[in-house]
């Protein structure tokens, strides 16, 4: 039997239903682990031993009286320090949050962790209020990628695709308001899904409005279906929530590709520049599903440049969050955050206004682009993982890290289920990832798609040296 750490979530359960391991021995593992080797990444901002083992304990006792809450009963969790976790301070990042809170409540998707009986091993960092696509913040420093240390793992889930790749926890759990998911995902090779808006319940809601979602981050397509069936069920407190249904999100892996129609864009009709080896990678990786019997057609959209739609809106959230802060709060903020809080402050009403009427329409033309198409295909990111302590590996003029996230952000405008898996890596030995975008509301079909290029090009159980 591998180690505890190695396993996924699918073996976890397996593993625990046969009486080979417990689920006090994987916190061990696992909790083992993160005090051997997180100092070289910083995945984790909070680290409680004795919360962690006292659920483990809990869910070993359940086992052996063959009473087990769920699939996910007993397996380790890492969340996301944008999540509210009872008893636990969610500092966001930031030197401006009171860590005594109090911290009395769970977001929805920890309470359902928590009734699933899952384990929750820690808070993962973040940048600030998870404003950017690099994770480093004044609160926790930087976070480093497994793959190549003086690289970013990405953001703003860094600090959750990074303990994902390590072999910290086998799932995690992320945000994503322009990428956030999906960026870390591709930048640190694990896999990533943004479900449909309002598929997974949120509270408090985002300040920065109805571009953010929360989804599952793991090393195996199924371990993330697993976890979307938990967190996708429904709690009162979110009102953009979808209707609750008994959709079982594994249902689907190992469907056929065979007569899908596929589209695949290497620029969506607006993007400049692209790496050459990402480029190259995912042409490859699109062909892979020709060779899985879709019919996949190279396209390039004509609904222009999204940049500064998105800009306007996610501008605007940072100034309502951050607008009215006292000015020696201010001056705590990481610089850019405070920079863009400012700007977003400034804007107007009729800014606002017009950039939400852009979003409609630019939302509406996707929704009638993808009557005719199951999947669209992209790169995840126009580059892969760049130095540490860098806003962005283009220019640094405070907008620029959209600029190498153009094909994130649009589909948090749309709100269209997005996925990334990896597809490869680079000369250097960094991956790269593939971006399933899927109808609105079809999570399960981009589950299934993903899972079927997992199957032909699979990468999960190759780990970084030294982890």
């Amino acid at each position: 039997m591998p180690e505890l750490f190695e396993m996924t979530a699918v073996e976890l359960a397996e593993a625990y239903r046969s009486g080979e391991a417990s689920p006090v021995d994987a916190a061990e593992a696992c909790l083992g682990r993160i005090d051997a080797l997180d100092s070289t990444i910083n995945a984790f901002c909070l680290v409680d031993h004795e919360a962690t083992m006292r659920q483990a304990e809990a869910s070993e006792a359940r086992w052996q009286e063959g009473a087990p809450l769920s699939a996910l009963d007993g397996v380790p969790v890492a969340v996301k320090d944008l999540l509210l976790t009872k008893g636990w301070a969610t500092r966001r990042g930031s030197l401006t949050i009171d860590p005594n809170g109090p911290w009395t409540e769970d977001a929805p998707s920890v309470a359902r962790l928590r009734e699933a009986g899952a384990v929750l091993v820690g808070k993962t960092t973040t940048p600030e209020f998870g404003w950017k696509g690099s994770t480093d913040s004044p609160l926790t420093g930087v976070t480093r990628n497994p793959w190549n240390k003086a690289k970013t793992p990405g953001g703003s889930s860094g600090g959750s695709s990074a303990a994902v790749v390590a072999r910290f926890a086998p799932l995690a759990l992320g945000t994503d308001g322009g990428g956030s998911i999906r960026i870390p995902a591709s930048f640190s090779g694990c896999y990533g899904l943004k479900p449909s808006f309002g598929r997974v319940p949120a509270y408090p809601l985002s300040p920065f409005g109805t571009v953010a979602h929360v989804g599952p981050m793991s090393r195996t397509v199924r371990d993330s279906a697993l976890l979307l069936n938990v967190i996708s069920k429904p709690d009162a407190r979110d009102w953009h929530a979808l209707p609750a249904t008994d959709e079982d999100y594994a249902r689907r892996l190992g469907e056929s590709m065979k007569g899908k129609r596929i589209a695949y864009s290497p620029r969506l009709g607006y993007v400049k520049r692209v790496t050459p080896e990402v480029e190259s990678l995912v042409a490859a990786a699109a062909k892979r599903f020709e060779a899985l019997g879709a019919h996949v057609e190279e396209v390039e959209p004509d609904f222009g440049d999204p940049s500064q739609t998105f800009r306007t809106l996610w501008w605007a959230g940072a100034g309502l969050l951050l607008g009215d802060l006292p000015a020696t709060k201010k001056a705590q903020l990481d610089a850019g955050l405070k920079r863009m809080a400012d700007e977003g402050a400034a804007l107007s009403l009729k800014d606002y206004l017009k950039a939400n009427a852009a979003r409609g329409t630019y939302g509406s033309q996707w929704r009638q682009f993808m009557e005719s198409d199951d999947f669209l295909l992209t790169p995840t990111v126009a580059t892969t993982a760049f130095d540490v302590g860098q806003l962005t590996p283009l220019d640094d003029d405070g907008n620029a890290w959209m600029a190498w996230t153009p094909f994130s952000f649009p589909f948090n405008l749309t709100q269209q289920p997005a996925a990334s898996v990896n597809c490869g890596f680079t000369k250097d030995g960094l991956p790269v990832g593939l971006q399933i975008v899927g109808k609105m509301y079809d999570d399960a079909g981009v589950l299934a798609a993903s899972s079927a290029y997992e199957a032909i090009d699979p990468y999960s159980d190759r780990v970084p040296q030294g982890f």
